[in-house]
């Protein structure tokens, strides 16, 4: 079940001595993808894994050093994610763009966070990763490169929302169309090219540890 107001989310235990931890978020999104590729029909329980590092990590307020220790333990929702006939799975996030300094620019974000270059941007203030949400955040293809790198600066603490050329919004499925084919990266992994992209929220569907 996802979030409800006034309900604690996830408990803390000791970490299961046969868990699988993972350092960063690509990592856990090829443990999703794996699993979900030998499922019949992409149905049932996928097996609970551990967050060491990356951004989802860091929304759960995680991160290696807790490991092995007490825990947070917790639902978290899936992104599906598909492109045409392709089909694939996110932990965090997904980025469409083909330069961050101009053009059109998508965040799609289960993760509150975002991390690039060795800096790491609170994209998405509002986002739980078990809400059954995903957190939308376009940048206007004519948003001006000066008006970019003041927001990216804002970023660092959250507080580039609201901005008239940044639209935010929490759905729970998307589907859009690019003025122009964009690079996907799915949880910081290059994922191809594309014009159409479909995002839907899998909610409860993997409980982790971090």
């Amino acid at each position: 079940m996802t979030i409800r107001k006034g309900v604690p989310w996830g408990q803390t235990v000791p970490s299961p001595t046969d868990l699988l931890v993972v350092p960063t978020d690509r990592d856990a999104r090829e443990f999703v993808v794996g699993q979900r590729l030998r499922q019949a029909e992409h149905r049932g329980a996928l097996r609970p894994l551990g967050l060491g590092g990356g951004d989802l990590a860091r929304t759960m307020g995680g991160g290696h050093d807790r490991f092995p220790g007490m825990v947070t333990e917790a639902p978290i929702d899936l992104l599906r994610v598909q492109s045409g006939e392709r089909v694939t799975w996110a932990v965090a996030h997904v980025i469409a763009r083909r330069r961050w300094w101009s053009g059109e620019v998508l965040f799609a974000m289960n993760a509150q966070f975002l991390s690039q270059h060795g800096r790491c941007y609170d994209v998405a203030p509002r986002s739980h990763p078990n809400d059954g949400k995903v957190d939308i955040v376009h940048v206007s293809a004519d948003m001006r490169r000066r008006a970019r790198h003041a927001a990216a600066r804002r970023a660092r603490t959250g507080t580039h929302l609201p901005h008239p050329q940044l639209m935010a919004s929490q759905v729970s499925e998307l589907a859009v169309t690019f003025e122009r084919p964009l690079v996907l990266w799915v949880d910081g992994r290059r994922w191809g090219t594309a014009r159409d992209l479909s995002i839907a929220v899998e909610p409860d569907a993997l409980i982790v540890y971090a």
